[in-house]
């Protein structure tokens, strides 16, 4: 089997178990703390004009609902998403509150997409996980119309988000077999080197390639963070199979380790993300 085929199966695994479960369960807190980066989408969108969106990696839906909403009948959001549990959620919120977004259960990287079928591609945080990116962004593109627009916002290092392996750092001592995060591998930080995101970009057919540099302060209330940090990343992963006493003693440390990011009765912290542009060549039929 190859390396990609390996990340693939890696990442189906992932988001279908531990982390699927997980963000399912913290979405509350996950959608209201990213909201900032919702809004930049929602903004982008907005700029563009009414159409057809795709949210890539759409999680349990809260971009994409933002997205439909703004975009009013004259448009239409669709997101796609490789985890069942967090499609389900989704499409489970949709029907309960009337929402006319679209979710489809795939991965983006392979899904046969009508061709030329969307206006706009947009995501958040949800491309570093592409086993092979150079496909799943040609395949993107032909499922554009010539001239479409893309704006995904992605993290830069992990060097400049400490917040996020905060966790990592402060359970390592306890928890030997955390395993290390892989540079070249799928994950959070996949896209954390410019250059590479503007050559995957180029490469797969995409013009007019830019990337941009943001940072946005995020919150959510101090009295989430033992939920956050017992469902949440590589140690919220091993927390959900660990019984206790060994669970609370992981969670106290941790959870101690976030100390310099409380204030006022909340959990802050700068997002160090890049904002990527581009669009479908006007010129070129999508074949």
């Amino acid at each position: 089997m190859s390396t990609a085929s390996q990340d693939r199966d890696e990442q189906v695994k992932l988001w279908n178990g531990a982390a699927g479960r997980a963000w399912v369960e913290t979405r509350d807190v996950l959608e209201a703390m990213f909201e900032p980066l919702e809004a930049l989408l929602v903004r982008a969108v907005s700029d563009v004009g009414p159409g057809r969106v795709l949210d890539i990696g759409c999680g349990t839906g809260a971009t994409t609902f933002a997205v439909a909403q703004a975009l009013g009948p004259q448009g239409h959001c669709t997101g796609i998403d490789i985890s069942q549990p967090m499609i389900a959620a989704a499409r489970d919120r949709a029907e309960r509150e009337r929402r006319s977004a679209g979710f489809i259960c795939a991965d983006a990287q392979t899904h046969p997409f009508t061709p030329a079928s969307f206006d706009m591609i947009i995501s958040r945080l949800g491309v570093m996980f592409f086993a092979d990116p150079a496909q799943a962004f040609a395949n993107l593109r032909r499922a554009t119309r010539p001239g479409a627009a893309l704006r995904l916002i992605v993290w830069r290092s992990a060097a400049e988000n400490p917040f996020m392996t905060t966790a990592e750092r402060a359970a390592k001592p306890l928890l030997p077999d955390l395993p290390p995060r892989r540079a070249d591998a799928p994950g959070q930080f996949g896209f954390a080197d410019r250059k590479r995101v503007e050559s995957i970009l180029a490469d797969s057919g995409w013009d007019a390639v830019a990337v941009a540099p943001i940072d946005i302060a995020l919150s959510f209330p101090a009295a989430e963070l033992t939920r956050y940090v017992s469902w949440l990343g590589p140690v919220g992963t091993m927390l959900q199979a660990m019984e206790e006493p060994r669970r609370s003693q992981v969670i106290d440390t941790v959870r101690s380790a976030f100390d310099r990011y409380l204030e006022a009765g909340e959990v802050r912290f700068t997002a160090a993300c890049w904002m990527v542009a581009a669009r479908t060549p006007v010129e070129a039929a999508n074949g």
